[in-house]
């Protein structure tokens, strides 16, 4: 039996519930696929949303920044109630009629609270975390931050206890009679694609691409 979040006011699904998912693999799967989200909370009654990078670990998930950074250091310091959501699209889906497109995707949205990592080994997992989602191979091939780099970087976690994934596939669902309309209708997939890498025009000569970032071999 699949592990399940809770249900609660803030994460049940009421538009089309049956595309709602609680169970803990769906909400992960989401999470550890997508390249950036984008974190909400309120600061003396002005909503604001930041684009962000993230990464999973276990029931955590991690951001990081400078800890210059002025949102950083109020999520930090005032612990505001946050909302956290990610988003992948995987197809645009054509309808007969205008009413009824719509798009195939995956989503999830959290909410939790910030708390700042201070435990050495735990700062290194999140930051070993975060280079390998976006570039797998890439953490062990590089030169590791020195201690000043790691006093100018915060990294905030958020426990994943409160969340719900939305997730719409197959084919548009058209009114019945306008099946019979001389309209294409169909699916027209999307997907985040890596392509061949462009070196740095600085590079070091005879610094071969390594064998991680060959996506055609």
């Amino acid at each position: 039996m699949k592990e399940k979040f809770s249900v609660t006011e803030k994460t049940e699904i009421t538009r089309l519930p049956k595309r709602g998912h609680y169970d803990k693999e769906a909400v992960y799967s989401i999470l550890d696929e997508a390249l950036f989200g984008t974190l909400a909370y309120v600061r003396e009654g002005q909503p604001f949303q930041i684009p962000t990078g993230f990464a999973r670990l276990g029931n955590k998930l991690y951001i990081h920044g400078s800890v210059g950074s002025f949102y950083m250091r109020e999520l930090r310091d005032k612990k505001h109630p946050v909302c956290i959501s990610a988003s992948l699209m995987d197809g645009l889906v054509l309808a007969r009629s205008a009413f009824h497109h719509s798009v195939n995707y995956r989503s999830v949205v959290l909410f939790s609270e910030p708390h700042l990592v201070t435990e050495e080994k735990e700062l290194y997992q999140a930051l070993e975390a975060f280079t390998e989602k976006l570039c797998p191979g890439r953490w062990a091939d590089v030169r590791k931050p020195t201690q000043n780099e790691w006093k100018e970087t915060m990294v905030l976690s958020f426990e994943i206890t409160e969340a719900s994934a939305k997730i719409r596939t197959g084919p548009p669902k058209d009114d019945e009679e306008d099946y019979e309309l001389n309209v294409w209708a169909g699916i027209l997939p999307l997907k985040i694609e890596r392509q061949t890498p462009v070196a740095d025009t600085d590079l070091k000569p005879g610094v071969a691409l390594p064998g991680y970032l060959n996506f055609h071999h």
